[in-house]
């Protein structure tokens, strides 16, 4: 979740690149490769049962990894294929509304409509808007639905499915008429700054977004409440409590409504914090497991790296930015007869911010990636250190292996495209080795206890 969020931004410049997403963080497959594996045709059947978490080595204490599933094997390769197209068609879409010269007629219909400016812009993110989610739907569908429910992976129902489709398309017409004035405006009054003043722009954006988000949007989706088991939370606060946290507060969710992945993640920003367990998780974890995922969420919060992706996600939005301003010119100048608008600050312009943001973006993707995993490592460390439960954090590791159809090692061509987070064999082979305190060695994060 928090790499979706630190991408927000520079996604809201290029709709058609963003599919709806469930917010997550721990380990949940998601479909990515440069160079895909031939697709395997998902069997309708339920899936075999999940193999039970390894025990732990009797002469070592170490958890094995287990070896990937067929399955889930299938589903990755699968994946892979859906990565490409899904990027392609995210870059393809956008040139056939430049090319077609439709982008422009969409404006003269806002023109009309809106009159004013600003009613014109609206009018044009609406359209817009709608016409990408439509166009996009049985690819959505197919990618969200059938396949989740062909690998056994959901439990949604097609009207429930349907419904959050509909809504992420309604918040994308909301969020187009609450953001997109910012850089449109920028351009008219600051033709050569204006990616700068919109990239400082991003940084209270996107702070923003980001403490509304559980309060105002999360719940469009999925019911949230306290933890019905009161002693585990009481335990989660004592944790929290020793991690240096003040005031945190632990939400459960009914995500066994769309699916039987597991996740955890940390949401919110100063008074909207929170840390979210599925009921999932809840379902198949047990308290010590638990202790360990709720630790490293909290390594988020003490360690600061929701800021530190808010900052990483506005020089994202800076670089994009300045590659529109650099290069946009050059493409209006030569086909501004097809396009049907010949200066950057028409709203028609926007499917070309669209391609250029979305190219730079997939450019820069490793170099983000590679951020991310490192947050998460140390994430995870914080949680071992909290916990010091080196078994629990491993049979965590592998409960997510094998409910949520991972597999355990990846390319390394994979990781640069794909991988939020560590490998999930790698965190594993973490957990049962990182024990400072059995030689007596400092903490890392020692200090920040109490």
């Amino acid at each position: 979740m928090l790499r979706n969020l630190a991408l927000a931004l520079a996604l809201a410049l290029a709709p058609s690149l963003a599919a709806a997403q469930n917010t997550a963080t721990a380990d949940t497959p998601r479909a990515a490769a440069v160079q895909p594996a031939p697709a395997a045709t998902p069997s309708t059947a339920a899936p075999a049962p999940a193999p039970a978490p390894a025990p732990a080595d009797t002469a070592t204490g170490t958890v094995p990894v287990p070896a990937a599933s067929e399955q889930a094997v299938r589903y990755e390769r699968s994946g892979n294929v859906l990565w490409v197209v899904d990027t392609l068609w995210g870059l393809l879409f956008p040139l056939v509304l430049l090319f077609t010269g439709l982008s422009g007629r969409i404006r003269d219909l806002a023109r009309r409509v809106g009159r004013k400016w600003y009613f014109t812009l609206v009018v044009y993110g609406a359209v817009i808007t709608l016409l990408t989610w439509a166009v996009s739907l049985p690819l959505a569908y197919y990618e969200e639905f059938v396949r989740e429910h062909a690998y056994g992976l959901s439990t949604q129902s097609l009207g429930k499915w349907a419904g959050d489709s509909f809504k992420t398309m309604v918040i994308g017409i909301v969020g187009f008429a609450l953001v997109m004035w910012v850089p449109y405006l920028l351009l008219r009054k600051s033709p050569r700054r204006w990616w700068l003043w919109t990239a400082l722009a991003a940084v209270p954006l996107l702070a923003a977004t980001f403490w509304l988000a559980p309060l105002a949007i999360d719940p469009l989706f999925n019911k949230f409440g306290p933890m019905h088991d009161r002693a585990l939370e009481a335990r989660i606060l004592a944790e929290a409590d020793r991690a240096g946290i003040e005031g945190s507060r632990v939400f459960e969710v009914n995500k066994s409504a769309d699916t039987k992945m597991l996740n955890a993640y940390v949401t919110g920003f100063g008074g909207s914090k929170r840390i979210v367990l599925w009921d999932t998780t809840i379902r198949e974890m047990n308290e010590r497991e638990l202790l360990f995922v709720v630790g490293h969420e909290m390594g988020h919060y003490v360690l600061h790296h929701v800021q530190m992706l808010i900052l990483a996600a506005s020089l994202l939005v800076l670089l994009a930015l300045y590659a529109v301003h650099r290069s946009a010119g050059w493409a209006i100048g030569r086909w501004s007869r097809r396009f049907g608008f010949d200066r950057l600050d028409d709203i028609a312009s926007y499917p070309l911010l669209s391609v250029i943001v979305g190219v730079v973006a997939l450019a820069i993707t490793p170099a983000f990636l590679a951020f991310d995993r490192h947050l998460e490592h140390e994430a995870d460390r914080f949680g071992l250190e909290l916990t010091r439960d080196n078994h629990a954090g491993a049979t965590a590791f592998v409960k997510l292996q094998t409910q949520n159809l991972s597999t355990p090692y990846h390319s390394t061509l994979y990781k640069l495209w794909h991988d939020g987070h560590p490998p999930v064999g790698e965190r594993i082979d973490f957990a049962n080795a990182y024990r400072p305190w059995a030689q007596g060695q400092p903490l890392r994060y020692g200090d920040r206890f109490k």
